[in-house]
C-alpha cells in the first residue's frame, strides 16, 4: 500500500524524513506522517503521476454478453 523508506528515499533523493517532506510538497505528493517522522507515500499514486499502471493482484470478474 505504502512505499517503503527505501522507496522514499530513491524517490526523493534524499535520505532525512525532513528533507523528503520538503521535497514532497515541493513535488506536490500527497504523504501523511508516520509516528517516527517519515513521510508515507501510497504506491498507487506514484505509478499514477508517473504514467503507469498498478496490476491488479488475485482473481478478475470476466462478464461476457
Amino acid at each position: 500500500m505504502f512505499l517503503s523508506r527505501e522507496e522514499v528515499a530513491e524517490l526523493t533523493g534524499y535520505q532525512k524524513p525532513s528533507a523528503q517532506q520538503r521535497w514532497l510538497k515541493a513535488e506536490k505528493f500527497g504523504f501523511l506522517v508516520d509516528s517516527d517522522g517519515h513521510p508515507k507515500v501510497l504506491k498507487e499514486l506514484v505509478i499514477a503521476r508517473l504514467g503507469g499502471t498498478q496490476q491488479k493482484k488475485g482473481p478478475q470478474l470476466r462478464l461476457t454478453g
